[in-house]
This record gives C-alpha cells, structure tokens and sequence, in this order.
C-alpha cells in the first residue's frame, strides 16, 4: 500500500533543519573557525575528525537504545522529540560562539551536537525504513526525504546571499543566520511530523545477547557491502565540502560567486533526485548507485578543463555534478531497509535502529576522515586560507579537488555492483518474514 503525500511530507520535515544544519558544518564551519576565529586549519580539521569519530561509539549505542525502548509514542519519535532541545542549545553555541574561543570549546560543544544530530538522524532514518515493507516505496521514502535534506541545503544557501544584498556582512553573521534557521524550524518540524505519522506496528521479537548478536552482524555479508560503499561515499563530501570554498576562491577565482555555486549544485542535486528514483524502477537500486557515481566521475574530471575565472562553464560543470550528489545517500539508505529484513529473518528482531546507526557511523567516520586528513595535507602543502598562495600550493589544491574522490566513487561503484538483494529476493524475504509473523501471532 502506498503511503499518502500528506504522510510523506509529514515525515520528511524534519530533514529540511537537519540538513541545513549538516550543510554548515560541513562546508562553512571548518573555514570560519579555521580563518575568522583563528584556530588554524590543523587544530580546527583535528577537532571536525574528533567529533565525527565520536559517533563510532555512540551512533550503535544509541541505535540500540532507539531499537529496545518503547513507549506510547512507539519505538522512534520520542527520540527525534528528545534531540530538539539538546540541538537547539548546541546550534546556539556552535554557531553564535563569542569573541575569544578555544578549541576545547568547539569540540565540546561539537561532541553535544553529534549526540543530538544521532538521536535525530538514526531514529528519522529507521522510521522511514519502517513506514513501508515494499522495495519500491521504500526508494520513495527515502527519495523523497533526500528531496527534503536538499531542500534545506537550498534553503540554508540562500540566507547568505540575501544577507550579502543588504551590504557590510561578515562571516559571523552569515553563520549564525544559518544557525537561527535552524534553531527554529526544527521544533515545527517535528511537532509536524510526530502528530501526523504514526509508527506501523512492530512484531515481537527476541532480545539476543551481545555475542550472539555480533556474530549474525559480522557474517551479514549484504550490511558490509553497504557499510563499505556508504564509508566511501562519505568520504567524498568529506573531501570536497570541506575544501569547497577555498578552490572555488584561489583555483577559479570566483570567490565571490562561492555562494551561488553552491545554490545552482544543490538546485541540480535538487531536480536530480526524482531522475534517480525512477532510474532506480527500471535498473534496481544497487544498479542506479554505480552508474551514478560513474557519471559523477566523468562530469569531475571535467573540472579539469575549466580555466580560472571562467564563470559559465565552471556553472555548467558544477550544474551537472550536483545532479549526482544527491543518488548515492538515498539509494543506500533504501538498500539498508531491504537489509534489515535480512536480518529480522536470520536473528528473529527487528534492529533497524542498529543498522541504521551502523550507516551513519560509516558516513561520519568518512567525513571525519576527510576533513581530518585533507586539512592536514594542504598544511602540509603550504596552502594558508586568507593570505597569498604559491601557484604549486594552489595547483595541489586542484589535484586533490578534482582526482582524489574519483578512484573512492569507482571502488564505491564496485563494492554495490553486483549485490544480490534486490526487488525479486526481497519481496520472497517479506513472503517469509510474513508466514513467521503469522505462525508467532497465532501462539
């Protein structure tokens, strides 16, 4: 049974302030505080990697947490209730921080903000794989709550440049702008979305302890798979958002267009995700991931062709690459749903909290490991935001831009290829899940 429009728009809301959120913190906070608040790009890209790292341990945690307790409100929303205020408070000192700040402040008050957006994203994720036990729905759900995280980065986006039109803004400003959006969209949006989708009923399933439940976890072949491929695409806007800026800045020289690229990438990313989705019907989901990073590896190598200073063609390129961007997050996220119901019926319990949780972890720990290492090399490499670069430091700059995500997309591309579960094999998984469910019932 299809799920209303009503429903869906209820339940994706939520996305709209997480990623406007996730946006900032990935391309705008590691400069600010690396330039404008002084902290310098090795201290600052350490801490982005600690606090991404952090979630290696309490992502599962929490996953597990968010699959065990119940209450009236069911097994998911009243974790996304309880992360609106601890982001709240966070996003304020994150975003708004004073004049004078170290970078101990930054990292505890990042490491609080990792705990609430976990909470958010690994309960929000696991509900939507929840709402539906069909294959093609499931791409739906999940296409349509991509559709709402680009729409907040589209949303984010524009703040900045409609603060730029008013004259005199400055850096601190613009973010903590970003911050305000926020702050007050996300409680409307989850009061939205807790009172108008209900959760589907859960059967009741067994508690395994600890050993048992990993080794099913450890011999789950198909969650490898994902967690490899989502690990590597993490990696990626790792790399390239957290350097985004400074080549559009000192390899285009477009700086002062750094903020429409932005706008028209995610505008692509935007119209792209609905190309992809139906893609997915005909070619199978794990098909549709492979050719789309394929294709996003063609369109960055073109980057290469494109001089400095040449305003129409960078946008063209740019254009064209953001309709990727938005096809591997979705495609996995729909993937994983199909692999919890691998393993409801090889363990007996529905853990998607944990596996869920299980992809978030690999999608920070890939970002983390690319602001972190990334930041490292350009300091390596005498590149220093702010001031006059060498042409080879600038050179380098374009390099890693441009060929380091491309050999991590392909091996992403090969990891997914070939992946045995699709819409055939899980509509018998859902057969035998649901002869299972009817034998307990009936006891």
């Amino acid at each position: 049974m299809n799920l209303s429009k009503k429903t869906i728009v209820a339940f994706v809301s939520p996305g709209i302030p997480l990623s406007a959120l996730g946006l900032p913190l990935l391309v705008y906070l590691p400069p600010f505080y690396a330039e404008e608040m002084g902290l310098g790009l090795s201290l600052v890209g350490t801490i982005f990697m600690i606090a991404r790292l952090w979630d290696v341990f309490t992502d599962p945690v929490l996953g597990v947490f968010s699959d065990r307790v119940t209450t009236p409100l069911g097994r998911r929303r009243h974790w996304i209730i309880l992360s609106v205020p601890i982001l709240m408070i966070c996003v304020y000192k994150v975003f708004m921080p004073g004049a004078q700040i170290t970078g101990n402040y930054l990292l505890f008050w990042m490491l609080l903000l990792y705990v609430g957006w976990t909470l958010l994203s690994i309960s929000h994720m696991s509900w939507g794989a929840e709402l539906s036990s069909d294959y093609y729905e499931r791409s739906r759900v999940q296409g349509w709550r991509e559709f709402a995280l680009v729409f907040g980065m589209l949303a984010v986006l524009i703040l900045p440049t409609i603060l730029e039109q008013t004259g005199g803004v400055d850096s601190s400003t613009k973010v903590a702008a970003m911050g305000w959006f926020t702050i007050i969209l996300l409680p409307i949006t989850v009061a939205f979305a807790v009172s108008n989708v209900k959760e589907r009923a859960v059967e009741p399933s067994c508690q395994l302890g600890f050993f048992e439940s990993a080794s099913i976890l450890l011999k789950n072949k198909l969650l490898i798979q994902v967690l490899l491929a989502d690990l590597m695409i993490g990696l990626i806007p790792g790399i390239i958002g957290s350097i985004y800026i400074f080549f559009v800045t000192y390899v285009m020289e477009l700086g002062e267009q750094s903020n429409l690229m932005l706008l028209l990438y995610f505008t692509a990313s935007f119209c792209g995700i609905p190309v992809w989705m139906r893609l997915s019907y005909k070619l199978e989901k794990h098909r549709t991931f492979g050719v789309a990073k394929i294709y996003g590896c063609i369109v960055l190598a073109s980057l290469f062709l494109v001089q400095p200073g040449n305003l129409w063609l960078y946008a063209l390129v740019n254009i064209l690459f953001g309709i990727e961007s938005g096809s591997g997050a979705f495609l996995l996220r729909s993937i994983m749903a199909d692999v919890t119901d691998h393993d409801n019926l090889e363990s007996g319990t529905q853990r998607t909290g944990l596996y869920y949780s299980l992809l978030t972890m690999t999608t920070k720990v890939g970002s983390a490991l690319g602001v972190g290492i990334i930041y490292r090399i350009l300091d390596w490499i005498g590149f220093d935001p702010g001031v006059e670069n060498t042409a080879g430091a600038i050179e380098a700059l374009k390099y890693i831009f441009i060929f380091v995500p491309i050999p991590i997309s392909i091996l992403a591309a090969i990891v997914i290829w070939n992946f045995p579960l699709d819409s055939t094999r899980q509509k018998e998984l859902r057969r035998l899940l649901a002869e299972r469910d009817s034998v307990i019932s009936s006891k």
